[in-house]
Parts: C-alpha cells; sequence; structure tokens
C-alpha cells in the first residue's frame, strides 16, 4: 500500500504531476474545485498512473484541503514513488 501526499493546483491547463514541494509533490489539475470535481480527477490521475481500478484509490486526509494524502492498495510506495520520477 503507498501513501503519497500531493498539493493540488485546480484549474490547471493539464493534468499532471509538476514537481515536488518539500516532501509533497505538485498536481496540476484541468478540473474544477467544485462539487468534488477536483477529489475525482485526484483520484482518477493516480489509478490511470499506476494501472489499478479507481476503487482501490483515496483520499484519506484533505478532501476540502489542497494537501491531500492519497492511499493506493495493490502497489508499493516505491513502485509509485518511481512513475513520479523521485
Amino acid at each position: 500500500m503507498a501513501r503519497i501526499t500531493v498539493k493540488v493546483h485546480p484549474r490547471a491547463r493539464r493534468t499532471r504531476i509538476a514537481g515536488k514541494l518539500g516532501d509533497a509533490y505538485k498536481l496540476d489539475l484541468a478540473a474544477v474545485p467544485a462539487e468534488g470535481k477536483a477529489n475525482d480527477a485526484c483520484i482518477r490521475f493516480f489509478a490511470d498512473l499506476v494501472h489499478v481500478p479507481a476503487a482501490r484509490v483515496r483520499i484519506l486526509t484533505g478532501l476540502t484541503n489542497r494537501t491531500k494524502v492519497i492511499e493506493i492498495e495493490g502497489v508499493s510506495q516505491e513502485s509509485v514513488k518511481g512513475l513520479l520520477g523521485a
């Protein structure tokens, strides 16, 4: 199980990892932060990144904040960090 901290930047041009901010990754999201659309886009981004169903990805903390802790079941911390470029 992997846990990743992200700092979300909604309303970006495209959805992507835009670098690191301390221990957190900066996640640009094209989605708007209304009606849970940014949270849904965040979950879809990580599910697609590690090739797991979206049901295996959840936001542990930060549902209403820009800083979020994402938990991904079925993958290791090292493999996710490798995909993120760390």
